[in-house]
């Protein structure tokens, strides 16, 4: 059931209760729990964080608690199973769920007593009706009420009257046979596809804001969560662009003040600007060559891997006037007054080498006078530290790491953060550049593949999820970029790579084609599941974007046969 009113509805339940708060490994969810957590400090509630990395983990949680709890919230995740099927909780257990993974389980959205979504009804649901999905079957009440005169009536009236019985009972079957298949085709169309919805952080945020308990930090939380889909590429531009707008209003609101007041501002204060500002990462922090050749947009632009795209990098600084010496030293250190005009020169230059998307909007955070970052260079920062794969850490240390650095008093873990993002942007990119160059990426008919190898440089990096998804989402742009060959622009990509070779498991993700309209819906989750059903594969699908499973090695070729022959 949706919540409509989500003070009442959801906060006001749980104010006076007390609550287990299941949170997955992603940064809006990240986002979404320190706004969510603010608000629990600011009223005294009671609660217990604990971080969930999939089903499975999801389940061996609410087993253990169940009996503590009756309130359980979840972020991202849990929206798109049938949630009391996969739990089997007690009657008075509620579940308030915070997803941004669509589509919804019909069976959450219709039931109005143990699950409560907090999730925008204006998103495009497309939900189906419920006497489409639903029936209450009553037929076994119409087999019984035809023979319940039997004995009473003459033999010859008995026997019309049981032929119009057998006629209305076969009447009924067809109808249900009918009513069925229609009903597989509605939840198929329903199901078929999986894609993002408004941003959790965002959710909570608008909580905050109903209950005029809104601050800054909590915006700038809600700002990160929001740019974390963007990154991610889970959201379509016009949404990105919509949702900027809503926190723009927001942001001014907070961060309005004079001229007098900001020269005179306090060295732990906080200041959140919408800004213009380039797709290059990290820039900031970095040396300006190292971002453009690390950035996806400008490396794909520019095709980095190739000798041609070295000398094609060397004009784009010349036509700039940017020395070398200049744009090879740490970005702090460069000439003020090549500084102050750089966007502008990198946006007319990016022009003329085709880079017309280089300029995008985004939001800014000054903490004091020297601590600036950029809301894409936070998530790369905190996606590092959730997957930090360094130290052989329990998952929850990392979990916990990234949540302290979204906090403005843990700045020395955020440049930890950033640190770490710099290693796996290299990493992304040499692999790309690797693949490209010794043709690692093929065409299998309908969708391209390709698997890193064991021994591959950094392949460590690509066990987990989100590192996995960033690089074939690179990838592919890379490949589109680069390929001469114009069916090839138009496919989606599976990327396999190493899991655990001990067990003999690879970690594979599919993604839809790079297509500027694309609506960034994906149909890899169904196909995964269909292909290891029809092969019986062993797969285990334990996240909780479907589009990512785990796989046994020696299933790998026939798994990938059934998929071909499904999406042939």
């Amino acid at each position: 059931m949706f919540v409509s009113d989500l003070r009442k509805e959801f906060y006001d339940v749980i104010v006076s209760q007390r609550v287990l708060l299941l949170v997955a490994p992603d940064v809006d969810a990240l986002c979404a729990c320190k706004i969510l957590q603010a608000l629990f400090q600011c009223d005294h509630v009671q609660y217990t964080l604990i971080p969930v990395s999939g089903w499975q983990e999801l389940e061996i949680v609410f087993l253990e608690h169940k009996e503590q709890f009756n309130y359980f919230v979840l972020i991202n995740c849990g929206a798109n199973v049938d949630l009391l099927e996969t739990l089997q909780p007690q009657e008075e257990t509620v579940f308030f769920i915070c997803d941004t993974h669509r589509p919804i389980d019909v069976v959450n959205i219709y039931n109005d007593t143990q699950i409560k979504l907090l999730i925008k009804q204006d998103d495009d649901l497309e939900i189906p009706a419920y006497d489409d999905i639903f029936r209450d079957d009553d037929e076994g009440d119409e087999e019984d009420s035809g023979n319940e005169s039997e004995g009473s009536e003459p033999s010859g009236k008995r026997r019309r009257f049981d032929e119009a019985a057998v006629e209305r009972r076969i009447e009924r079957r067809r109808e249900r046979r009918e009513w069925e298949a229609r009903r597989r085709e509605i939840l198929f169309d329903y199901e078929q596809y999986e894609y993002h919805g408004t941003s959790s952080a965002m959710m909570m945020f608008e909580l905050a804001w109903i209950m005029s308990k809104d601050s800054n930090d909590m915006l700038w939380w809600a700002v990160v969560g929001m740019t974390d889909q963007w990154v991610q590429d889970r959201i379509t531009q016009m949404k990105y662009v919509t949702d900027v707008g809503t926190l723009q209003r927001h942001v001014s609101r907070h961060n309005h003040r004079n001229e007098d007041e900001e020269n005179s501002l306090s060295i732990d204060c906080m200041r959140i600007a919408f800004e213009y500002d380039m797709r290059l990462s990290l820039y900031q922090h970095w040396s300006l060559y190292e971002s453009i050749c690390n950035s996806c947009y400008t490396s794909a632009s520019l095709k980095l891997w190739s000798v041609q795209g070295q000398k094609k990098l060397q004009e784009f600084l010349a036509d700039m006037g940017l020395p070398l010496k200049q744009v090879k030293q740490k970005f702090n250190s460069m000439d003020i007054s090549l500084k102050e005009n750089l966007r502008e020169m990198i946006e007319e230059s990016g022009n003329k080498f085709g880079m017309k998307d280089i300029r995008v909007q985004t939001f800014s955070v000054q903490f004091g006078f020297k601590n600036k970052f950029l809301a894409s260079d936070v998530v790369l920062a905190v996606i590092s530290l959730l997957e930090n794969p360094e130290k052989e850490e329990h998952g929850t240390d990392n979990f916990i790491k990234a949540l302290d650095s979204l906090s403005r008093s843990n700045l020395d873990k955020l440049h930890h953060g950033l640190d770490l993002s710099k290693k796996l942007l290299r990493a992304i990119q040499q692999t790309v550049a690797s693949c490209i160059c010794t043709n690692l990426i093929l065409s299998q008919g309908p969708f391209l593949y390709c698997y890193l190898m064991e021994g591959t440089p950094d392949v460590k990096m690509f066990s987990k999820p989100v590192s996995l998804s960033l690089l074939c989402k690179y990838l592919l742009k890379s490949f589109v970029s680069s390929t001469k060959n114009k069916r090839c622009k138009l496919l989606p990509l599976v990327l396999a790579a190493p899991l655990d070779v001990e067990k003999g498991t690879v970690i594979m993700v599919g993604i839809p084609p790079e297509v500027e309209s694309s609506d960034k819906k994906n149909f890899f989750g169904r196909a995964f599941e269909k292909a290891a059903e029809s092969t019986s594969s062993r797969t285990l699908h334990n996240q909780f974007d479907m589009s990512i499973i785990e796989l046994r090695t020696e299933d790998r070729s026939k798994f990938l046969d059934a998929l071909i022959s499904l999406l042939s």
